[in-house]
């Protein structure tokens, strides 16, 4: 019965807006506080980049084979391209959306922490605690700073896919296809880019993970 209403009240806290002090406060009820949830979000955030990172080099190697096309069914080459990009979209909401659940909670975890250090009657135990409170902030920082410069070199890869798409669409013949020869070394350029920020922010991740568990 209890476990009934945990469950009605994550339900209630996903569909209102400034509820996650209350879901926060339900997950510590049933042994799952925020350090737990936010190496969760961590791992998660990860795998979604692990994702993009894919999706994205989909594209790229979709478009590669778009402006290679020598006869054959260009309609066919220009939908699955459309396909790509659609799913490389859905795949950066989904990065943008975790970095949003992981700055939720971690500032939450963090405000928490600094109330509590403020109880303390110890110094030197106080003292141990802020200092370990400030090397967590200062790693999280650092994974929050390399997610978001990941984030950032999606867009204008999937604006520059867009642009194509569109340009496709109302030119969709073998001449416009060569005109986007020199667009795909641009974005070429930028997926690799890309690929390195986000093996970069992985590699923040799987660090700050690690100084967060016991």
């Amino acid at each position: 019965m209890f476990a009934r209403t945990i469950s009605f009240l994550f339900v209630i806290c996903i569909m209102l807006s400034g509820c996650q002090s209350a879901y926060y406060s339900a997950m510590e009820k049933i042994g799952k506080h925020k350090r737990e949830i936010l190496i969760d979000r961590v791992e998660n955030a990860a795998e979604s980049q692990e994702e993009a990172k894919q999706e994205f080099k989909n594209a790229l190697s979709q478009l590669s084979s778009l402006i290679s096309f020598d006869g054959g069914e260009l309609q066919s080459q220009y939908e699955a391209s459309v396909e790509h990009y659609e799913i490389s979209k859905v795949a950066a909401d989904e990065v943008s959306q975790r970095i949003d659940a992981i700055e939720d909670v971690a500032n939450a975890l963090f405000n928490e922490w600094q109330e509590e250090i403020e109880q303390f009657t110890n110094q030197g135990l106080k003292r141990q605690s802020q200092s370990t409170l400030t090397q967590t902030e200062r790693k999280y920082s650092s994974l929050l700073r390399a997610m978001h410069n990941a984030e950032k070199r999606m867009l204008p890869i999937l604006s520059a896919l867009k642009d194509n798409m569109l340009y496709l669409k109302h030119n969709l013949n073998a001449q416009a296809v060569g005109a986007l020869k020199a667009e795909y070394q641009s974005i070429k350029q930028d997926v690799e880019r890309l690929i390195k920020d986000m093996n970069s922010s992985i590699n923040h991740s799987q660090d700050f993970i690690q100084s967060l568990k016991p």
